[in-house]
């Protein structure tokens, strides 16, 4: 019934009512399991302490020893992996292990649960035996606080008081342990800083020393580097403008050579006023005194010689004072043009000692740049290793005083307090617990065992599972009723199942009112289903709407009819199909008006063969023509095939099912078995279905049951 499970709410309400036993019993026993163990179990008592957990300690101190998680508080990710490392901390067992220390859990028999144990000598084995630590970390619960660097610590124990002293104890522990692994830390960062320390001191030491040994063998101690370098090269400097004055003197001394062996070569040698053309004997002042006279003794002896004779005294006198001063004048050109000559020569000296000057203050300079660098390299050395040495020293200091300055990172926000309402046992949770288990567990055991019943159980089994159409259901027969039980419809016309019968009956006639069928064949799908009573009251619900009606014992491997009407069985069906007696002969009437029985007669070896004969499908015309209605009731399908040989032979098929017995499968196969030879089946007949049961009752059943049995009281 799956199908129905999602369409029809009411399909839970019945299986409700078919399995409320189970499903109450299920109920009371979890709801009562539920309140006895809640009752049951001791008391559990919870205590909290909240602390602050700051990534970074406080600073009191300019540089202090840090941990590899300084930075965590700028990043979230890195912030998180620092609490819950911190987490880990607290529930560590070396922060357990200072809480069972000082507060000497190991031997407290009340913390161990050890107080019925009377003998000392055992109680002392099996604290030896017990981890102590181990149930203290399991007390231990850290819970962060959203949005926050707030967080709890929890514990839980059958004592408040001892639950608060745990969390309190706890939590000290954990600082306790903060601290001591930062002392830790810094007495290993204090170790190898001293250790670090004395070698750059010797480091310090040789390398100071080795730059006084430098200046003292490069004769630095009176005067430094840079100001030996500075008089260098101040010295190159003005050597090196001396020379380039030098150099230019040179150049104008070689142009004034050149000019006065030019006028030379002009004017000639032999003339001694040759140099007169000079430009420099232009400017001598000296020179051009001598000019001067020369000239104005030129111009009185010219005048005296056109007054005079040769011979004349004023005339010779003239021209010898003209002969002195032309030989003063010759002189002191010679001697301009010598001491021209002469300064070249003493400004090339002057070059030549002025480069071997400039060489050596170069070299100089090249040798005090190389010592400068050597001695830059020791100083550099030296203030390194001072440096390093200043700053191991400090940090050394500062690590000392942070040893000394016992801070932490952790602060108590509220301290645990004794809660006497225990968390555990909730009994109220415990009970309501139990009861949804209660129904969770009877609804599912009740649905489980509703989807495993593979049994046809109801109209929607009958058409949406096998796919047939529902034609009615039939009542299960009182037990311990007098007569043959096949009979009862006939004793009882105003009974639940002669109503059920009577509306079998009109629905097989609905099926084709405008043919209505004359050969109808009732059949199942195993033995034991009540196809045979079936079959009866349909033949016994028809006889009384007036039609004569033959029902036909088929079955001839375990025939009944003939018992349920208690007629003879010599003559019957196989007599007549082997021509061994005639149709009147087996022909039998009985206690009701229009209908008649024709049974199996004597069992074949062979019924299968039997029903294939021409004789038999002719003995089936013929009685169509003297009855109205012509029933056969046939083998179940499921174990032979002489049902499935026989649909072909009649208008239609109704299948009847034995409520809560038959099974579908095997039911499907009956119905496969049925359309393979294109039988035409009706519908099927739920049979056996007892109404004052929940498991296969349904309203409207409950309903019909209901109202036939008031009109049966009533006629009654």
């Amino acid at each position: 019934m799956i199908s129905s499970v999602g369409t029809d709410p009411r399909y839970y309400l019945r299986v409700f009512l078919r399995r409320k036993w189970l499903i109450l019993l299920i109920f009371a026993v979890c709801t009562g399991v539920a309140t006895l163990y809640a009752t049951r179990q001791p008391k559990v008592y919870a205590s909290q302490i909240s602390l602050i957990i700051d990534p970074k300690e406080p600073r009191f101190l300019d540089a202090q020893i840090q941990d590899v998680n300084t930075e965590a508080g700028s990043f979230y990710w890195a912030n998180k992996e620092y609490l819950e490392t911190q987490y880990k901390i607290i529930q560590s067992r070396s922060v357990s292990q200072r809480v069972v220390e000082k507060l000497g859990l190991a031997t407290d028999a009340d913390f161990l649960g050890l107080t019925r144990v009377t003998d000392e000598k055992r109680r002392q084995e099996i604290m030896a035996k017990m981890d102590v630590v181990a149930i203290v970390q399991a007390k231990i619960r850290v819970e962060p606080v959203k949005e926050s660097r707030v967080s709890l610590i929890k514990i839980e124990d059958a004592d408040p008081t001892r639950a608060a002293l745990l969390a309190n104890e706890v939590a000290q522990a954990y600082i306790d342990e903060i601290l001591s692994q930062k002392l830790k830390l810094t007495e290993n960062a204090s170790k190898w800083l001293d250790e670090r320390r004395d070698s750059l001191s010797d480091s310090a030491r040789a390398s100071e020393l080795a730059l006084y040994n430098y200046r003292k063998g490069a004769d630095m101690l009176s005067a430094s580097i840079d100001d030996r370098a500075s008089m260098v090269s101040q010295k190159l400097q003005e050597t090196s403008k001396a020379l380039t004055e030098v150099q230019l003197k040179i150049a104008g001394y070689k142009a004034r050579v050149t000019a006065i062996r030019g006028v030379q070569a002009t004017q000639g040698a032999e003339d001694r006023l040759w140099a007169e053309a000079l430009p420099a004997a232009r400017e001598n002042l000296l020179l051009a005194k001598y000019k001067d006279r020369v000239i104005t003794l030129r111009v009185e002896c010219t005048d005296l010689g056109t007054r005079y004779l040769d011979g004349h005294p004023k005339l010779l006198e003239c021209r010898e004072k003209l002969a002195t001063a032309e030989k003063e004048f010759a002189r002191e050109l010679s001697n301009l043009v010598l001491a021209t000559e002469a300064e070249l020569k003493e400004a090339q000296e002057k070059e030549k000692n002025l480069k071997a000057l400039f060489d050596q203050a170069r070299v100089e300079a090249f040798e005090v740049e190389k010592k400068k660098l050597e001695l830059d390299q020791l100083k550099s050395e030296a203030d390194s290793n001072k440096r390093q040495y200043d700053v191991v020293f400090k940090r050394l200091k500062d690590i000392e005083l942070s040893g000394m300055l016992r801070t932490s990172n952790v602060r108590v926000l509220d301290a645990a307090r004794p809660m006497m309402a225990p968390i555990r046992p909730n009994v109220p949770q415990g009970v309501l617990m139990g009861v949804i288990a209660g129904l969770v567990l009877g609804l599912g055991l009740a649905m489980l065992l509703e989807l495993l019943d593979s049994t046809v159980a109801s109209q929607a089994d009958v058409e949406e599972r096998l796919g047939l159409t529902f034609l009615g259901f039939l009542p299960s027969i009182p037990e311990g009723e007098k007569g043959s039980r096949d009979l009862h419809i006939h004793r009882e016309p105003k009974s639940l199942i002669a109503e059920c019968t009577r509306a079998i009956r009109t629905n097989l006639l609905f099926m084709s009112p405008d043919r209505p069928f004359k050969r109808l064949l009732v059949t199942s799908s195993g033995p034991q289903e009540g196809k045979s009573t079936t079959a009866i009251n349909l033949g016994i619900a028809m006889a009384q709407s007036g039609n004569r009606v033959l029902l036909i014992d088929t079955d001839m491997r375990r025939p009944r009819l003939h018992k349920a009407f208690g007629v003879s069985n010599e003559k019957g069906v196989s007599s007549v199909v082997v021509g061994e007696g005639k149709i009147e002969d087996a022909i039998k009437s009985t206690d009701i008006a229009g209908l008649f029985v024709m049974p199996c007669g004597p069992i074949p070896p062979n019924p299968a063969e039997l029903l294939h004969t021409q004789a038999f499908g002719d003995l089936l015309g013929k009685l169509g023509d003297r009855f109205d209605r012509v029933i056969l009731d046939t083998p179940p399908v499921g174990a032979v095939a002489d049902a499935v040989v026989l649909s072909t032979q009649v208008d239609g098929v109704v299948v009847v099912l034995k409520a809560g017995q038959t099974n579908r499968d095997l039911a499907k196969r009956t119905v496969r078995a049925l359309q393979d030879v294109k039988a035409n089946i009706y519908g099927a007949v739920l049979n056996d279905v007892d109404l004052q049961s929940s498991k296969y009752g349904d309203y409207y059943y409950g309903y019909a049951y209901r109202y036939y049995g008031e009109s049966e009281k009533k006629g009654a």
